[in-house]
């Protein structure tokens, strides 16, 4: 005779035939722990955005990039609309500045290549006579 749980089921089966497969289950933790990492940077540039000490971003940033997320700062390059977004323009009368990132106004972001957010900058714009 046969044993029954409540639920109608045979109490005969095999654990592992209900268990989730030791890969499927390591392959769901990796998930877990990249959709965790994402989480957490993402909560890290919230708190930079708002931090008033110098220090506390200073800290945020180093422990960001002992993960491989790094600060873009581009001044003094070449604006890449791919890569940057123009918040403002300053006059020049250099010709070679036309198109060079003067400032950073909100810093970027970067996990290892992919741009997490990108930095707003003022770009050096010839002046026009």
């Amino acid at each position: 005779m046969a044993w029954f749980r409540k639920d109608g089921t045979d109490r005969g089966a095999a654990a592992s035939d209900t268990d989730v497969h030791p890969l499927q289950q390591q392959v769901s933790d990796l998930e877990r722990a990249l959709a965790d990492r994402q989480a957490l940077i993402q909560m890290c540039l919230y708190a930079l955005d708002r931090a008033r000490s110098g220090g506390v971003v200073e800290r945020l940033e180093e422990g960001l990039a002992a993960i491989g997320v790094r600060a873009l700062r581009p001044d003094g390059e070449r604006f890449d609309p791919a890569r940057h977004e123009a918040g403002g323009a300053v006059p020049t009368d250099d010709p070679a500045l036309d198109g060079v990132v003067a400032e950073t106004e909100v810093t970027g972001f970067a996990d290892h290549d992919r741009l997490l957010r990108a930095p707003v900058v003022t770009v050096y714009a010839k002046k026009t006579p």
